[in-house]
């Protein structure tokens, strides 16, 4: 690997950085704002139409110049270049990462293993084109003559996450007559209440499966196979309603898909980094290719500001040391994601993904431990539902947690006054972490509310607010399939930079195998009813009481 291994505690950026922190924590966001009136124009960066204002954050000059070190002390650009040139650094599995080349709309070659991927994946997109279209245009019929208009998404993971979250944040530009769904848990509910109301004649299947073996997708498939033939009854049609998202053609043919029906991807595009390839299949068809595309050029337009743009000015490198500021020098354990649009109702739950399977790791590259934290926890949920949720916590717990705020300029259903209060929420809150309510201010309050002198004395601790809580702020014009991709890789860049600093293999997941091993042996022993193997005391009692809830009368 051209980028080396390198612990960033022991760069003199992290020093400085760790000396820096003990005056930080002395300061106030309000008294920053006061001293600095330019500190709006210093800390925001507009990206096409995307404005991310970082200004209300605990950090001056001096704290982005030390992180900048750190990053450049990291080997931050030389870890850059070498996942654009596709080079192994997913190391562990020896895969080049290069997700970005499926949004790749330059006339530039990107190599992985000296060949020329992009011939493979412009192929691979004309196919989808042609799928898709006839799907969106409702040219595509089932065996009985009727047209498609019920898509059923059947994976796990990226293979879920990445084409439900997009495929929610763009349902406005959703063919009319089509409907699209997500079953992901192997748990039979999930199937069962998406297959309840739908007709086999017009229903058409994505089996999304990189190997055509998750043992969660494909006992899901084999259910759905089984549902459709019951009145199907031949065969012969699966291969008209069931598609299949894979590399495995084996597997796939012995399932009964037509190799036409088949689009592939390839090792180096890792799960969560998988909507961009063959995995989107789903949201192009129900969004249009056209649309789709749009999205991929989006995610592009994001590819070459990291690739491009000086780290200083660098939305993705400012978000990711922000992040770092705060874990490992602020003792941070979450953050949240709070995006002001119920159409992004999914996007904390595809970041938590991205952001916790790919950093939430002890093991930096040299094989060693690491003795400082990385990834912290991603959660939330769309305002203002979080308001009546989790922000008294935000307010006034005693965690401090750094928020990232996302709302659209524009609405696509102007519905009287609903997205003015909507986003004069949005401002308020990111304004009120920051600043907090005095007892002062308190004070005068319940004083004008004609309280006692003893009244106020009482109440008062309960309604004072410290403020000086973080936020960023994304304010993108309107949720378009274009600025959404663009918002997306962001993110996935935000993501590379911290793995990067952390100096810990970010495109491994190897940490989700365990249980699926024992998952394989308990199984087992569920269908015996039979302790087979060595179990914790915990783990054979909550066993043989299974048994005994599920025996027969």
């Amino acid at each position: 690997m051209s980028f080396p291994s390198i612990n960033p505690t022991k760069t003199t950026a992290w020093q400085h950085l760790q000396q820096h922190a003990t005056l930080a924590k002395q300061w106030q966001m309000t008294k920053l704002f006061e001293q600095d009136p330019q500190r709006f124009e210093k800390y925001h960066i507009l990206f096409n139409e995307i404005l991310f204002d970082y200004s209300k954050n605990i950090h001056n000059e001096q704290t982005l110049a030390y992180l900048l070190d750190l990053a450049e002390e990291c080997k931050l650009v030389q870890a850059r270049e070498a996942m654009f040139r596709g080079e192994a650094i997913n190391e562990t599995e020896g895969r080049a990462v290069l997700h970005t080349a499926l949004r790749n709309f330059s006339d530039k070659p990107v190599f992985f293993e000296n060949e020329d991927v992009m011939p493979q994946v412009r192929e691979v997109r004309e196919k989808m084109k042609k799928f898709a279209r006839k799907i969106y245009e409702g040219k595509y019929e089932g065996y009985t003559g009727k047209k498609i208009t019920h898509l059923v998404n059947i994976g796990i993971g990226g293979s879920d996450l990445g084409p439900v979250m997009v495929s929610e944040a763009l349902k406005p530009y959703w063919a009319a007559h089509l409907q699209i769904h997500f079953v992901s848990n192997v748990d039979g509910t999930h199937l069962y209440e998406t297959l309840k109301n739908l007709n086999p004649e017009t229903t058409l299947f994505f089996i999304a499966s990189k190997t055509f073996t998750t043992q969660e997708t494909l006992t899901n498939a084999h259910t759905a196979r089984a549902w459709f033939l019951a009145q199907a009854k031949d065969e012969k049609y699966i291969a008209q309603h069931f598609v299949a998202l894979s590399t495995n053609e084996a597997k796939v043919t012995e399932f009964g898909i037509s190799a036409d029906n088949m689009f592939a991807f390839w090792d180096w595009v890792g799960g969560r980094y998988s909507l961009w390839s063959a995995i989107g299949l789903p949201i192009a068809c129900a969004i249009g290719y056209d649309n789709f595309e749009a999205l991929l050029e989006g995610a592009f337009a994001a590819d070459r500001h990291f690739q491009e743009v000086p780290l200083a000015q660098n939305i993705p490198v400012i978000m990711a040391l922000l992040g770092i500021w705060y874990v490992n020098f602020w003792e941070v354990k979450s953050e949240a994601i709070l995006p002001y649009d119920q159409y992004l109702h999914r996007f904390a739950a595809y970041l938590q993904q991205a952001d916790m399977e790919s950093n939430g790791k002890y093991i930096s590259r040299n094989g060693k431990k690491v003795t400082y934290q990385t990834g912290p926890v991603v959660w939330g949920e769309p305002g203002t539902n979080g308001q009546h949720a989790f922000f008294q916590l935000l307010h006034q717990g005693t965690e401090l947690i750094p928020c990232d705020f996302i709302a659209p300029a524009q609405s696509h259903h102007q519905l009287g006054d609903h997205h003015p209060k909507l986003l004069a929420n949005f401002f308020a809150q990111t304004e009120a972490l920051m600043q907090g309510k005095s007892a002062e201010v308190v004070t005068q309050e319940l004083q004008k509310a004609g309280l006692s002198p003893e009244h106020i004395e009482k109440l008062l601790p309960y309604k004072v607010f410290e403020g000086n809580r973080p936020s960023n702020t994304f304010l993108v014009k309107k949720i378009t399939p274009y600025n959404l991709g663009m918002l997306i890789a962001l993110y996935e860049h935000k993501i590379f930079v911290q793995g990067v600093i952390w100096n810990i293999y970010s495109f491994d997941q190897w940490g989700v195998e365990l249980g699926k091993q024992l998952a394989g042996n308990i199984l087992e022993e569920i269908k015996t009813k039979t302790i087979l193997h060595q179990h914790d005391a915990s783990t054979a009692a909550l066993l043989q009481t299974y048994f005994h809830w599920t025996e027969k009368g």
